[in-house]
């Protein structure tokens, strides 16, 4: 293009086509630039130092990029996922000494008998970033089940170097008890210490377990205080943010907002002495995934507020933990041609958000603009 050309089409409002795409925003214009393209349903990002970055795919692959636009590499070294519905390679999670450790954790669905169920490991990235070395399991839930629905599943290292593990209700539905009971691992947090060795304990449950009742947390993430945020699925509406606790019930089956797919009445109501209420709420459901809790590196006006994706609405969704609304938190989704399916979201080290779009098989920066 010559200059000449390129005048003119800023003269007359037209962007040139190399320009990143953008998108109106409460803090203003951002643009929205690929930074990885050509991946299939991508599910994780996670960061290295010096700007390489690792993408899970579901079907099982897991790919290093050395800098943002560049062409993938496969890593290879990692266990055997069941790719089925919504099971298969999970998330990734780097430790914040992977410099020393080199450590890469990853949650995955895993054969368990004639069904699958939630799993996570870890192994040591090698130094060319091909391979996982010495991948180890160190926790999976104590038994699979047919089906391929609600595995969950996010990995989270807290403030004190110790695991979390989100695990869905693998499907078990409104009827089944398995969230609720703690000797079982479906619909549960887990706790872990980094050998895998369990971080809670408690008499009659099984080790590791830190609370009860959820669906299908699909996003976790710690809040700029250090504490635990859980986004996860309902049925039909009642999907929710929860700050889980130690030794908290969060409901599900017997209590939860929105109704069944059939419109039946979902438990005993939206409350329950003995159970937690979530922080905010949808209904009709928006199927949340992905979460991150925003620094304001970049968008100072942001700080604090916590970013989510959307599955079945194709948004961008930002909560204002400052400004109450009837459902919890005033919200605000960004929407785009690059925000469909959105996966995962995550900040980035330069304090711009990336987020994983299912439906273009990309990932993009969203920054901005200048």
């Amino acid at each position: 293009m010559s200059k000449t050309l390129a005048i003119l089409m800023a003269l007359a409002g037209a962007a040139p086509a190399w320009a990143a795409p953008q998108v109106e925003t409460s803090a203003g214009p951002m643009t929205l630039t690929p930074v990885a393209e050509g991946l299939e349903e991508p599910w994780a990002i996670g960061f290295l130092p010096g700007g390489a970055f690792l993408v899970t795919e579901r079907g099982g692959r897991l790919d290093l990029f050395p800098a943002a636009g560049d062409a993938p590499r496969l890593v290879e070294g990692l266990p055997e996922v069941v790719a089925e519905g919504q099971g298969g390679l999970l998330d990734v999670m780097i430790p914040h000494d992977f410099a020393e450790t080199r450590e890469v954790w990853l949650s995955y669905a895993v054969a368990q008998g004639g069904g699958a169920g939630t799993a996570v490991g870890k192994g040591r990235l090698s130094r060319d970033g091909s391979r996982l070395e010495g991948f180890t399991r160190l926790f999976a839930i104590p038994e699979g089940s047919s089906g391929g629905r609600h595995f969950g599943s996010r990995i989270v290292e807290a403030a004190d170097g110790t695991v979390f593990l989100t695990v869905g209700d693998r499907g078990t539905g409104p009827l089944g008890m398995q969230a609720q009971d703690p000797m079982r691992g479906e619909g549960k947090i887990i706790h872990l210490n980094r050998d895998g060795s369990p971080a809670t304990l408690w008499e009659n449950a099984l080790p590791g377990l830190y609370s009860v009742g959820h669906r299908n947390p699909q996003g976790a993430a710690l809040d700029l205080s250090g504490r635990l945020l859980t986004v996860e699925h309902g049925a039909q509406g009642g999907d929710e943010l929860n700050a889980p606790r130690r030794g908290g019930n969060y409901g599900w089956p017997v209590v939860a907002y929105g109704r069944n797919y059939n419109g039946d009445k979902l438990g005993l109501g939206t409350s329950l002495p003995g159970t937690e209420q979530p922080l905010h709420y949808w209904d009709p459901s928006i199927a949340p995934s992905g979460l991150m809790v925003y620094s304001g590196a970049l968008v100072p006006e942001w700080r604090g507020d916590i970013f989510f994706g959307s599955l079945n609405s194709d948004f961008l969704g930002r909560l204002d933990p400052d400004t109450p609304a009837a459902t919890g938190y005033a919200e605000e989704r960004i929407a785009a041609p690059e925000t469909g399916r959105v996966r995962d979201v995550v900040e980035a080290p330069d304090g711009s958000i990336w987020f994983l779009s299912v439906h273009n098989g990309a990932a993009y920066r969203m920054a901005p603009a200048e």
